[in-house]
């Protein structure tokens, strides 16, 4: 079974396009030198291989179990997740004066990366616990923040995300668990939750848990949910795991993938009520939740292209390996490994590419979280949070949808031995499947695109973005290069379409209000095809520019052109798709509500 080898030349190319040298020139990046960016990449990875990856068949074979609401992990788990926050992995981006590293979220998302493609199951519970702390760190009061993060930081302890209940989804309105005041200053919730990914483990000496609850006087619907910071331990008068708090584990859940990653249902107040704080005011917690929600969005969309970067490393070896047949063309007639075979070619480079196409968008939106956080320019900080809440889930949806194909391709390419679970193929792709679904499936991030950030501004958001987006692909389409002018071409081609897309949307919008939603999966997939395109036409000539260069990497540059010439040939077109369904006269709404009736 091949192992996991950290793509640091793709990393470091990525990093360098998403423009991580002016990041590190903000305020609060002055640390992130070029130095101790190659310092990180270089641990990670081999904490990611010799650590992490190791332990990744184990995990799915024989996950976490639960006895009388106890969770209990594998030794070797326990032990990677010791050596994890001992390393000071889980601050990295957190604030020094909690202990945390403050580095970029643009190097972070390289890391996380190496986390996911080692071991998704692992990486699960880092990051809801990296996510969980910035949510108290920016919505929590001072003495939530002292008493909480420097342990949350430091990974001594864990944190987790409660939302969903059995009769609430994705509908988040529909929350019944309730939060009582009490005259001590806390509150005391009930009810249950399910799909609590790390909701209960020994691997901590406390979980924080982030729970949506209502008051007893808290409107209906969504503007009546308040956020609470509930432990697993209450915390005694020296800040320490006291007193087991009335939060229980019912069952683990059977899944599909992620067998490592315990998903716990926990029932709240069955003895009276589990002790709670409240994170600012009432009644406005799922704003508050969206600031974890989003980095949590984020890290599905790394999640994607992360597990479809083992499953390319995995199927790569099996095909230069794999001998049988004979290759198309070869005059000799002897036989030949299936990487000589073009449809398995075409598989490997449609992987290969639509992966560094992800990365690079992934990156790019990582830096304009910082931008939107770190630019000394307020004009600056705005544009970034802008360009953040357009990608935010394009990076998380097309990523998901394209890193389910990338891992059927990676069974693909094995053939009979991929449905085998001994390759290790299989397991690829049924981790994969949780991220299309996580934090809000497909359809809702396609709703978010075109509802929060299309039509709420008329928009003013997504067009500002198209704009960058041509004047790029202009520039890189008046290439000398002929394989740069391709790639820029067709890239700037299919922008047209995404814009001419993005009018017809808001056009249609004043004539039905269910129209945009219709077509909202295809905007979100024409999206991410675009802006995929986009940076693998900046790449493109980024890569010339290595080819140019007298000490430059000619095997690396080579390969990326190839990849990049790829995207723009094969992959391109699938946007052409997304936008001909989206210029296609809209079906009667009543004929769909009478044919689903």
């Amino acid at each position: 079974m091949p192992n996991y080898t950290a793509p640091l030349k793709d990393l470091r190319f990525a990093l360098d396009l998403a423009g991580l040298q002016e990041v590190a020139s903000w305020p609060g990046f002055e640390d992130a030198s070029e130095d101790l960016t190659d310092a990180v990449l270089e641990e990670a990875a081999k904490f990611a291989a010799n650590v992490l990856a190791p332990i990744n068949r184990a995990g799915d074979q024989s996950g976490p179990t639960v006895d009388d609401g106890v969770v209990t992990t594998s030794d070797a788990w326990r032990q990677a997740y010791a050596q994890f926050s001992e390393a000071g992995w889980t601050g990295l981006v957190l604030d020094p004066q909690y202990g945390g590293q403050g580095l970029p979220q643009t190097l972070a998302c390289a890391v996380q990366e190496m986390w996911d493609s080692a071991n998704m199951a692992f990486g699960l519970c880092p990051m809801l616990s990296q996510t969980a702390a910035e949510a108290i760190f920016f919505k929590g009061s001072d003495e939530q923040k002292a008493r909480f993060l420097p342990a949350m930081v430091s990974g001594k302890w864990t944190g987790t995300m409660n939302l969903t209940e059995p009769q609430a989804g994705s509908d988040l309105a529909a929350v019944r668990t309730r939060a009582v005041p009490c005259d001590e200053g806390h509150y005391l919730l009930s009810g249950q939750k399910i799909y609590i990914t790390y909701g209960e483990h020994d691997l901590s000496d406390n979980i924080i848990h982030l729970v949506l609850a209502r008051t007893p006087e808290a409107p209906e619907g969504v503007k009546g949910i308040s956020l609470f910071i509930v432990p697993k331990f209450i915390l005694d008068e020296a800040g320490q795991p006291g007193e087991r708090n009335d939060v229980r584990c019912v069952s683990l859940e059977h899944k599909l993938g992620i067998h490592g990653s315990p998903t716990a249902v926990l029932s709240y107040g069955d003895a009276g009520g589990a002790v709670g704080y409240l994170v600012g005011e009432e009644n406005r917690g799922l704003e508050y939740m969206f600031i974890m929600m989003n980095r949590a969005r984020h890290a599905v969309g790394i999640e994607s292209y992360a597990i479809a970067e083992r499953a390319y490393q995995r199927a790569l070896a099996f095909a230069r390996d794999r001998v049988q047949g004979r290759a198309v063309g070869d005059a000799s007639g002897e036989r030949a490994p299936i990487a000589r075979h073009p449809d398995v070619q075409r598989m490997l480079l449609s992987m290969r590419s639509r992966i560094e196409a992800m990365r690079a968008l992934s990156l790019f939106a990582a830096a304009s979280a910082d931008r939107a956080s770190h630019h000394p320019d307020p004009d600056e900080r705005s544009l970034g949070q802008c360009r953040v809440e357009v990608l935010t889930p394009v990076v998380k949806g097309w990523s998901s949808e394209v890193g389910n194909e990338i891992t059927g391709l990676g069974l693909q390419v094995h053939g009979g031995m991929g449905f085998i679970e001994e390759t290790g193929a299989a397991q690829h792709y049924r981790d994969a499947r949780i991220t299309t679904i996580y934090e809000g499936t497909t359809g809702i991030q396609a709703a978010d695109l075109v509802g929060r950030k299309l039509l709420r501004d008329a928009g003013a958001m997504v067009n500002e973005l198209i704009d960058l987006m041509r004047a790029d692909a202009v520039a890189v389409s008046a290439s000398s290069s002929t394989a740069v002018k391709e790639v820029g071409s067709a890239t700037l081609a299919l922008i047209e379409s995404l814009s001419d897309a993005t009018a017809t949307i808001l056009e249609s919008a004043t004539r039905n209000p269910r129209s945009p939603f219709h077509k909202s999966f295809d905007y979100l997939m024409l999206w991410g095809v675009a802006a995929g395109g986009w940076q693998m036409a900046r790449a493109a000539n980024a890569a010339q520019q290595m080819l140019d260069a007298e000490d430059g990497d000619a095997d690396f540059g080579r390969a990326k052109m190839l990849s990049c010439l790829y995207y723009a040939r094969q992959v391109l077109p699938q946007g052409r798709a997304h936008a001909e369904a989206i210029q296609a006269q809209d079906l009667p709404a009543e004929a769909l509500d009478q044919w689903l009736a």
